[in-house]
């Protein structure tokens, strides 16, 4: 396991999804939060005003709008310059343009979600030996040794919390399905691995071949409605990112489908109102405004010289219907923009 911020499920929000479980959830303190918190404030606003930009993964997701929210506050309180750009959909060949002119304008330092694990290597190297400091927030790269830092949720983690809330929901047996974005992408690999290991505890539990969706919620709406089609004893959905859930919801709107149960990965406005309206049951919600936060910290450390931590892991929390109005659970709602 990478050193940095321990996983941490929500206490109220572990308890409820847990209730039914086998075994306990566990949490502990986000030391490396407030190291990471004190370590920016000692650096302060003074010196030079450093020039930072934010390369999104996809822009327009939830997700990242929250993140380049964060990431503004802390910059803003930093005295820095911050720029936010990305790609219009989660592809490494429309990425590698953004990130080529990113470093063609020579910024000080860049926080950037790579689309591809492998594909993004040779254009975030070439940024990298530009001069500039590059930190990967989200996902990362497999060479993780010119990063900055890597601030990221524990998604493995993550999937393993979905697999058990799942089970817990459909009684421990039937048949479910992952609904995945495309191998190579490090978050959402990570996910399927902690989700596929938990169902092997659940015997009773079929789980069918893993379903791509290429980040299109289109494609998983047709997903969900041909598997609903070709399996009448569907039980489950697990959902790994905010397009899927969205595209699983609207396929079961479609189906007239009331008894399958959807645990979502992430909280976006569109997930919450699914939550609200009982099409999805759970959501498995990240913490992207502090990893936006952690991402600006970081960079400006170690452009001041100072030491970085290499890997941060930042909270998950699972929100059902129940707890969704408890203010410990708020924080992890995504923001459609800064300030919402």
């Amino acid at each position: 396991m990478l050193q940095g911020k321990k996983f941490l499920v929500t206490a109220a929000a572990a308890a409820i999804i847990f209730s039914a479980c086998s075994g306990s959830a566990t949490s502990a303190p986000s030391a490396g939060a407030s190291a990471g918190a004190s370590a920016g404030a000692s650096a302060g606003a003074a010196g030079k005003a450093y020039n930072l930009t934010l390369i999104q993964g996809v822009k327009g997701d939830p997700f990242y709008v929250t993140m380049a929210c964060g990431a503004q506050a802390e910059a803003t309180k930093q005295g820095a310059n911050l720029t936010v750009t990305g790609g219009d959909k989660w592809d490494a060949t429309v990425q590698t343009p953004v990130v080529n002119s990113v470093t063609a304008a020579k910024p000080d330092g860049v926080m950037v979600a790579p689309n591809d694990s492998k594909a993004m290597l040779a254009p975030l190297k070439a940024m990298n030996d530009a001069g500039i400091k590059v930190t990967f927030v989200d996902t990362g790269l497999e060479d993780l040794t010119f990063a900055q830092s890597f601030i990221t949720s524990d998604n493995e983690q993550g999937g393993t919390l979905g697999a058990k809330t799942l089970a817990t929901l459909i009684g421990d047996k039937g048949t479910v399905l992952m609904i995945n974005v495309d191998p190579g992408i490090s978050t959402t690999d990570a996910r399927a691995k902690g989700f596929l290991a938990e169902m092997k505890n659940h015997p009773n539990i079929t789980v069918l071949d893993v379903q791509y969706s290429h980040d299109d919620p289109t494609v998983a709406t047709t997903i969900t409605t041909s598997t609903l089609a070709a399996h009448s004893d569907l039980a489950g959905i697990f959902a790994t990112n905010v397009q899927n859930a969205e595209g699983a919801a609207t396929g079961l709107k479609q189906s007239g489908i009331t008894t399958v149960k959807v645990i979502g990965f992430d909280a976006g406005p569109k997930q919450v109102e699914d939550l609200t309206t009982g099409i999805v049951q759970g959501l498995i919600a990240q913490d992207p405004y502090t990893i936006g936060v952690d991402g600006v910290q970081q960079t400006i450390l170690a452009l001041k010289g100072q030491a970085t931590t290499k890997s941060i892991r930042t909270e998950l929390a699972a929100i059902t219907k129940d707890n969704m109005n408890d203010a410990a659970i708020k924080k992890f709602e995504y923001k459609a923009a800064c300030g919402s």
